[in-house]
């Protein structure tokens, strides 16, 4: 960055830390009690906070990543400010650590913009701000800041592995990669998308040089992002692979990811499956139409920057180009939704989600609504490829594989669990204009005050309890 650059920043940052801290305020004093989730991850921390590691809370699922950096960050703190009492690792305590969390994410996600954009540098300054802000104000991930969940620190371990190996800092971005694993188990597939990223980087490469040695191509073409690109790239990729040298720079460049799959599988067969603890609520299953909901999910957040009215006159030109195509697809697409559609337990059954509304107010109005759907399924997925064209091939597959592997296998539909493969398609998206940025941010923050009021105002009790309750992501 530039210096002035860095002053603004660094202003936007800070009004962004003073914001939180209001908010956090404002909420902590609303919900004083550890609430949803909170009432397993709160006591955890507070045991290890006493220094008593050997007891765990056999309800959690995840790994122990969000207590020992609390109690990592907490204790020195507290012996430098000579704090005593109650406010040691109290609930407040706990979910200041998630507003530090928050800045991170910031900075890392404007130097990862800058990173992936940097052929744009000299006339983007003002976007690239305006994309990291808007990004860190993501509303499922802002609303999980001001409270002691794993969200923000599963993030910020993520996007600082991806940092580290967008600048090819291997060993650091593993070391990461690791710690965002301690924080969420499936963060497993965005440390292997990092790896995957490394892999698609020289992949792009070769095929360059490859094309650039016949005389005919002066200035090699990429392989377009088609059906029949896909198959050429996998065929140049079995051809890359069947080079011992090109093995051999791989696994030099690779190992410590390698290293980390290695030690995980090894934890998953000691463990005896992906989860910790509680393991009746969390099984796997092909649950295809979570992509469908993904895509749903990312073309509601990202209208401001991606759609425009060339882009809907584009896909109604690829109906009448491609008929057979798309009929095709609808016929898939409406098969796994009849054979691979799952209702889990807690989306029915607690009203305290926001999930619980989408699929009783929509998907549980007609038994032909889950159907109907579809046409919105396909432009949702449609719009997404075409957002991500600009990128190569090779670099598209490692995404899908990675978005695919990490919703489809989960049973719940959770909007948490979007956060990742979400941020990772903005991130790589051409950078929108001004115009648009400002339109996304005005309603992220829309969508963010209007939750987090609900959230503080509209409370309510359930018939067989005393305990207020309150509406969430």
């Amino acid at each position: 960055m530039e210096r002035f650059e860095v002053y603004i920043f660094t202003a936007l940052c800070t009004t962004n830390f003073l914001i939180a801290c209001l908010l956090f305020s404002k909420i902590t004093r609303e919900q004083r009690e550890p609430y949803m989730d909170e009432i397993f991850h709160v006591p955890q921390a507070q045991k290890y906070c006493e220094g008593n590691f050997n007891e765990w809370d056999p309800m959690i699922t995840t790994l122990p990543g969000l207590y020992l950096v609390s109690v990592g960050l907490i204790k020195p703190l507290v012996w430098l400010a000579g704090w005593t009492g109650d406010v040691v690792c109290s609930t407040g305590m706990l979910r200041f650590i998630n507003l530090l969390f928050n800045c991170g994410n910031l900075y890392l996600l404007s130097l990862i913009i800058c990173k992936l954009h940097v052929k744009d540098k000299a006339h983007t300054t003002s976007r690239r701000m305006l994309l990291a802000l808007s990004l860190s104000t993501f509303p499922v991930l802002y609303f999980f800041t001001f409270l002691y969940y794993t969200d923000a620190g599963s993030t910020f371990f993520i996007l600082f592995t991806y940092l580290m190996s967008l600048y090819g800092s291997h060993k650091t971005a593993a070391l990461f990669g690791v710690g965002a694993i301690l924080f969420r188990q499936t963060n497993v597939i965005w440390v292997a998308f990092s790896a995957g990223s490394v892999l698609a980087q020289k992949l792009d490469e070769a095929w360059r040089i490859e094309r650039s040695k016949k005389k005919e191509e002066k200035s090699p073409t990429p392989i377009p992002l088609s059906v029949g690109g896909v198959g050429r790239a996998i065929i140049f990729l079995f051809q890359y692979m069947m080079s011992p040298n090109n093995i051999k720079t791989l696994l030099l460049t690779l190992w410590p990811y390698i290293a980390v799959a290695i030690g995980f599988l090894g934890f998953v067969v000691a463990n005896g499956g992906i989860v910790v603890g509680d393991r009746s609520s969390h099984k796997a299953c092909l649950h295809f139409p979570q992509l469908f909901y993904f895509f749903s999910f990312t073309l509601m957040f990202s209208i401001p920057a991606s759609i425009s009215y060339g882009q809907i006159v584009s896909f109604l030109h690829s109906l009448k180009r491609k008929p057979v195509l798309h009929i095709f697809t609808i016929a898939v697409v409406l098969l796994l939704v009849w054979k691979f559609t799952f209702v889990h337990k807690y989306l029915v059954s607690d009203n305290r989600h926001y999930t619980f509304y989408v699929w009783k107010k929509i998907f549980q109005r007609h038994k032909l609504v889950p159907y109907l759907l579809v046409p919105g399924y396909i432009f949702a997925a449609w719009n997404f490829m075409e957002t991500l064209k600009s990128r190569s091939v090779f670099w598209n597959l490692v995404f899908f594989m990675c978005l695919t592997v990490a919703t489809v296998p989960q049973k719940l539909l959770e909007f948490r669990y979007f956060i990742l493969p979400y941020l990772m398609f903005r991130l790589h998206a051409p950078l929108a204009s001004v115009l648009r940025l400002l339109l996304e941010f005005g309603l992220y923050t829309a969508v963010n005050a209007v939750t987090l009021y609900i959230f503080v105002a509209k409370t309510f009790h359930w018939p067989d309890s005393s305990d207020v309750e309150r509406f969430m992501w």
